[in-house]
C-alpha cells in the first residue's frame, strides 16, 4: 500500500449525444461527440487513517460525490479523496466522470488492486451512470484529444474514434443545470436530434463538422437556455461558431469566437492524452 496517488483527468465537453439505457449500467451510456479539455480535475487518493468511512474534499469542502463513493466501495477501499478541479460543478465539464475516474486510477495504485485502465474505466463509468450524473464523459475523458463515441457503454463494449485535430478552447458559464433532471425525462426527441449529428460528424469528422453538428444538436433537442442562445446568437454575428456544453448552462467556442464576439472567456486547449497518474 502506497501513502498516497495523485491523477489528472482532463474535462470534457458533449457537444451532441443520444441516450442508449441498459440494466448494466457498463452497457448503458451515451453515443456523441466532444471535446476534452487541458484544463481538469486533479485527484489525491491517500488511505483514511481511521478506516471508519472515506471522505472526499473538493477544493477544501467536504462533500458527497455519488459516483466517487460507488468506485471505493467496489474497491473494497476507504479512502481520502481530495478534489482540486479547474472547472466548475454541474457546468457541463464532466467534473464528477472526472473525480470517479481519477479517483479509481489513484486508489488503483494506492490499494494496489492490479487493475487494468479498461477495468477501472468501466467501474467508473458504471458508477456515474448510476448516480445519473453522466453516460459518456468518463470513456471520453479516459480517451483525450476529440472523442467520437460511436457506441454506447464502458470500453468493452464502446467503440470509439476521433477528430484527429487539436484546437483552442474558450467558454463562457452562466450557472449549473441539473444533468439528473434532463437524463431522467423524456430523452426521445433528444437521441433523435443526437443520432442526426453522429451521422454528420462520421461522415465528416472535423472541427467545422463538429461544431455545426453540436450547435443544430442543442437547439433541435430543446436545449438551449436563454443566456447561451444569446452567446451563440453573438458569436455567430462576429463571424464564429459557438454551442452549449452538454449538459450545463455553457457556451464554449474553438477558436477565438467568444473574444471576437466581445466576451471575456476563459481559455484552454483540446487536451492530447486521456486521463493519468502523475
Amino acid at each position: 500500500m502506497r501513502e498516497e496517488a495523485t491523477a489528472f483527468v482532463p474535462g470534457h465537453i458533449t457537444g451532441f449525444f443520444s441516450t442508449h439505457p441498459d440494466e448494466d449500467p457498463t452497457k448503458a451510456g451515451s453515443r456523441g461527440a466532444g471535446v476534452t479539455l487541458t484544463r481538469g480535475v486533479e485527484v489525491t487518493v491517500e488511505p483514511e487513517p481511521t478506516e471508519s468511512a472515506s471522505t472526499v474534499v473538493l477544493d477544501g469542502d467536504e462533500i458527497e460525490i455519488e459516483p466517487v463513493t460507488t468506485v471505493l466501495e467496489t474497491l473494497e477501499a476507504t479512502a481520502r479523496v481530495e478534489v482540486d478541479s479547474e472547472l466548475p460543478l454541474g457546468a457541463g465539464f464532466g467534473v464528477s466522470g472526472a473525480t470517479a475516474l481519477g479517483t479509481a486510477l489513484a486508489a488503483n495504485r494506492v490499494f494496489d488492486c492490479k487493475l487494468s485502465s479498461n477495468e477501472l474505466v468501466t467501474i467508473s463509468h458504471g458508477a456515474e451512470v448510476r448516480a445519473g450524473t453522466g453516460l459518456g464523459d468518463v470513456v471520453a475523458q479516459a480517451h483525450g484529444g476529440v472523442p467520437i463515441r460511436l457506441e454506447p457503454g464502458s470500453p468493452q463494449v464502446n467503440e470509439l474514434d476521433a477528430i484527429p485535430a487539436r484546437a483552442r478552447v474558450e467558454y463562457v458559464s452562466f450557472g449549473e443545470l441539473s444533468t439528473p433532471d434532463v437524463l431522467s425525462g423524456d430523452t426521445d426527441e433528444l437521441s433523435a436530434a443526437g443520432t442526426e449529428a453522429l451521422s454528420r460528424v462520421v461522415e465528416e469528422p472535423t472541427l467545422l463538422s463538429f461544431m455545426y453538428a453540436s450547435r443544430l444538436f442543442a437547439r433541435e433537442a430543446g436545449l438551449l437556455t436563454e443566456d447561451v442562445a444569446r452567446a451563440i446568437g453573438d458569436v455567430t454575428d462576429a463571424g464564429g461558431q459557438a454551442s452549449m456544453a452538454m449538459l450545463g448552462n455553457t457556451v464554449f467556442a474553438l477558436g477565438t469566437g467568444l473574444s471576437d464576439a466581445g466576451y471575456d472567456p476563459d481559455v484552454c486547449t483540446t487536451h492530447p492524452a486521456g486521463a493519468m497518474l502523475r
